[in-house]
């Protein structure tokens, strides 16, 4: 009996040679074999359904980047848009104090004095609230970051100190918001004679 791994094989010459099974296998392939396709297959729909999800959690995590930029975006606007709510809310009661006063009839130079006082302690309050600090620098040393010199004039003053404040300056949490506008000393020129 003959090997069955080994079947014979006509060859050109007409003689039977026999052929092994790996050989037979690529000729023939019996419908019972085990099919090496599947398993390729099966891996690389593995690979694309997991490409897929890869892709989908990219896609979703690019929408969210692009909704959390978008966010920002919308506060920064409101921001910049709403910055000065509090301090204007908290200004309301300074106007309907002044509107008050305007609406009397017949008031005395002393009540009208003392309302504006109070209008004032109220608008200072406010300022110090929102760290509004105003610049009177009579007397100091001049500052050009702070000070604005609109004339220098002689005296016996120190060189460069300021003389007199025409308009104090004001400070908005120690940024400059308006210099001081201020008239500074110079030095006396002696006259030869």
């Amino acid at each position: 009996m003959q090997d069955p791994r080994q079947a014979p094989v006509q060859t050109a010459t007409g003689q039977d040679q026999p052929q092994t099974a790996a050989e037979n296998s690529a000729v023939d392939v019996p419908a019972n074999a085990p099919e090496v396709m599947p398993g390729i297959e099966t891996l690389l729909k593995q690979a694309e359904l997991a490409a897929q999800e890869h892709h989908d959690a990219w896609l979703r995590a690019k929408a969210e980047a692009d909704n959390i930029r978008k966010r920002a975006q919308a506060d920064i606007t409101n921001a910049h848009k709403y910055a000065v709510e509090n301090f204007s809310t908290a200004l309301l009661a300074v106007k309907d104090s002044l509107e008050a006063a305007l609406a009397t009839n017949n008031v005395a130079v002393d009540n009208l004095k003392s309302g504006v006082e109070l209008t004032l302690k109220q608008l200072s309050s406010v300022f110090e609230k929102f760290n509004l600090t105003e610049i009177n620098p009579a007397g100091q040393k001049f500052d050009p970051h702070r000070h604005q010199a609109i004339n220098t004039v002689e005296a016996d003053a120190e060189p460069n100190t300021v003389l007199q404040v025409f308009q104090k300056g004001y400070l908005l949490n120690d940024r400059v918001i308006r210099p001081a506008m201020v008239s500074v000393a110079k030095a006396k020129t002696v006259e030869n004679k």
